[in-house]
């Protein structure tokens, strides 16, 4: 989710656009901005005015005078982003030829800070644009992505292959012993140098070339890949006519599904989507095998139905020109360029542990799946398990083996009590308060805005909670920035935005959460307090600017709180009556904690597997035939065909529509070894709201950010290096 990227490199990798450029456009979008970095000083000068001029008129040039300065939503037009990044891509250049051209020796000042200070503008228009692109995209914006992905692409190789400037930054690094430089600022020197080299600084003109077309190219299959994802997302529906096809369904997602197909201009009827708010309670409900297994081969088909959205020759394109980047670079295939800058530093060592703890995953599966088969035949059923069966006869063990009845466990979790138990934590453990703000601009209206107070009533940053699911979001939920927390020139606050994609409320009831997404809320939340916490004095380390199977450690530390007792009575209330959650339901959830572990294990960890063989391939030559190469792969591991990967290729948008985890799907595990042993060492002082150890996490892991070794960080926490004995016993499978 947050690799090693720049802003303005992360903002084409994360659009998900449609694009069908011509060979001569994009050239002349190259052309175009070779010609305008060779400007002259007085061509600079007209270009600088032009930017003045457009800037009384442009919010997205103008200074925010907004309460804490949150970008103007209502403002800005989508019109406003093309000659925003425009003038903001000729500022910058104007800063770098500054430190180019500077005749004093270069230091750390004059050069890197001075390099972090002049993409400023442009990150900032970049983080509206991206935030707005992934939450409330609309044609007009789409449009708009496919100007700027080119365009940012050739921006960001001009100054990674800028000789002249690798020339300065080398000369801070190789001296850097002489300068009485921080732990932090040795660590964003480092992150330059690292980016540079990695970026091609020390290849040839003519390798130079190649990595450029080869980084414009990607840039634009992602666009594409993540495009078709979410038109063939939007452009399925189940509509059902016959009441009689509900049986087993719970009211609450009766009423969705009838309110959702009366907005579709079919009233008396009932929709279902793929989208998961919609499709997964229909799996684990639905008594209609025959549509369970329509629902769930819709969404396995996502993006592989032959058509204008099919996207296996797309991913056979990205796989390849990856490798040939990874070649270019010196590296024998990109999962070994990506991972050498994470905490894993090999593909062999994020292989192992991933292996480790799927094997242990399917093993516990294989035994899942015999008690359901023996549901199903109990029940007279003469058929064998299929994927489309799992979730349904999973809750018929739960519910008859732990007697949790999902449909009544969630009329407990309201969307807005689970929001007061999530700060709560948050109050508990790090003395933070959040006070709503209605009089504050926001992204979409159903968005919440807070400002978020630490014990001494200090404002610490802004929070924006967006949950609802719509067809202007893309899929998923995530946590990122308006405007990351820095101090490097002045205090600059934190506004962080939270995506979720639960239903809207009905007319007769609130958002109801399964436990499912009751995770996911305290998933996210824990990423918006590693970014509202930060206390670094620059971007390039600031919040979850950190090692990507590192960056999941606050989220998952966070879902441990979710479901402890001390926590659920203070949150979870039924929404009819009013009571608390009975001490006998939690009993219950926590004698059904490791259930279906297996499952999940098998589902996830087996998509980390099928990325590590994509991008451990070091043949250049395109995958001729994506879903054999899939299915070998799955079979290899040993996959039960009861089980499917969590992401079949063609919508694995984590690892196709950009690079953020390409190679690094695996990070999630990484993590979750760190999250169950941080967690284990509350539980080791009898006090899940220890302060001393909440005091220690938030000073070792929360603020410091990227700033330095994050592995020393961790262990000044804990104390000692994690091991993987917490996670496998929280998870039932040691």
């Amino acid at each position: 989710m947050r690799i090693k990227l720049t802003q303005t490199r992360r903002i084409f990798l994360k659009m998900a656009e449609k694009i069908n450029r011509p060979v001569s456009t994009i050239l002349l979008f190259t052309f175009m901005l070779a010609l305008l970095t060779s400007c002259k000083s007085s061509n600079n000068r007209v270009v600088q005015k032009i930017g003045e001029a457009n800037s009384s008129n442009n919010p997205l040039l103008a200074e925010f005078n907004t309460p804490y300065q949150v970008p103007p939503f209502e403002k800005i037009k989508p019109s406003d982003y093309l000659p925003a990044f425009k003038a903001e891509i000729e500022q910058q250049n104007r800063k770098i030829n500054t430190i180019i051209t500077n005749k004093e020796k270069p230091t750390f000042k004059n050069t890197i800070e001075s390099l972090e200070l002049s993409s400023k503008g442009l990150n900032r228009i970049s983080n509206i644009f991206l935030n707005i692109k992934s939450a409330n995209t609309n044609d007009s914006i789409k449009q708009v992505a496919k100007q700027v992905a080119p365009l940012l692409t050739a921006h960001e190789d001009s100054i990674k292959l800028n000789s002249k400037l690798f020339d300065k930054i080398k000369y801070v690094y190789d001296n850097k012993n002489k300068e009485n430089l921080s732990t932090e600022q040795s660590t964003v020197l480092k992150k330059y140098f690292d980016e540079f080299v990695r970026g091609g600084a020390n290849l040839s003109n003519d390798k130079k070339e190649d990595l450029k077309k080869i980084n414009l190219q990607l840039a634009l299959l992602y666009l594409k890949f993540g495009d078709n994802v979410l038109a063939d997302t939007n452009d399925f529906k189940m509509f059902i006519k016959d009441k009689k096809k509900l049986a087993g369904l719970p009211k609450t997602v009766v009423t969705s599904a009838a309110e959702a197909a009366e907005i579709a201009g079919h009233k008396g009827e009932w929709l279902f989507t793929t989208q998961k708010s919609s499709m997964l309670p229909f799996l684990q409900f639905s008594d209609n095998r025959e549509l369970r297994k329509k629902l769930m081969t819709a969404y396995h088909n996502t993006a592989n139905n032959n058509n204008e959205h099919d996207n296996k020759k797309i991913i056979s394109a990205i796989v390849s020109l990856r490798t040939k980047k990874a070649h270019i670079l010196g590296y024998k295939n990109f999962a070994s360029y990506v991972i050498a800058d994470n905490m894993a530093k090999t593909p062999e060592k994020a292989f192992e542990l991933t292996s480790k703890v799927y094997t242990a995953g399917l093993k516990k599966a294989e035994e899942e799946k015999i008690e359901l088969q023996n549901i199903i035949n109990k029940e007279g059923n003469d058929f064998e398990l299929q994927p489309w069966d799992w979730s349904y006869y999973a809750e018929k063990i739960r519910k008859n083996k732990y007697g949790l009845d999902a449909d009544k466990i969630s009329q407990y979790f309201t969307l807005d009590n689970v929001v007061k138990g999530m700060f709560y934590c948050a109050n508990k453990l790090y003395g933070l308060s959040f006070k709503e703000l209605k009089n504050i601009p926001k992204p979409h209206p159903d968005a919440h805005a807070y400002e978020v107070l630490d014990k001494n009533g200090e404002v610490v940053g802004i929070l924006y909670q967006d949950f609802y699911a719509r067809k202007s979001k893309r899929a998923g939920a995530w946590m990122e920035a308006y405007r990351k927390q820095s101090n490097i020139d002045k205090k600059i606050l934190p506004v962080i935005t939270m995506v979720c994609n639960f239903s809207k409320p009905s007319k007769n009831s609130p958002t109801l959460l399964t436990p499912d997404e009751v995770t996911t809320a305290f998933h996210e939340f824990g990423h918006s307090l590693h970014g509202l916490l930060s206390e670094c004095r620059y971007p390039k380390t600031s919040g979850t600017a950190v090692p990507s199977d590192y960056v999941e450690l606050p989220s998952q530390f966070m879902e441990n709180w979710a479901f402890q007792p001390e926590v659920l009575k203070h949150y979870a209330f039924n929404y009819k009556t009013g009571k608390v959650i009975p001490m006998s339901y939690i009993e219950k959830l926590e004698k059904a904690s490791t259930f279906n572990h297996g499952f999940v294990t098998a589902e996830a960890q087996s998509g980390a597997l099928l990325d590590l063989a994509y991008h451990t391939r070091e043949s250049e030559e395109p995958i001729k035939d994506i879903e054999k190469f899939e299915k070998e792969t799955l079979n290899k591991i040993g996959l039960i065909p009861e089980i499917t990967v969590r992401y079949k290729s063609p919508y694995f948008s984590h690892i196709f529509s950009s690079e953020e985890y390409a190679a690094g799907y695996y990070v999630y595990n990484w993590a979750e070894v760190l999250d169950a042993d941080a967690f284990e060492s509350f539980k080791e002082t009898g006090d899940i709201f220890d302060p001393d150890k909440a005091m220690l996490f938030k000073k070792w892991v929360l603020t410091k950010g990227g700033s330095g070794d994050v592995m020393k960080y961790y262990k000044k926490f804990r104390g000692k290096e994690p091991t993987t004995d917490a996670l496998l016993t929280r998870n039932g499978l040691k």
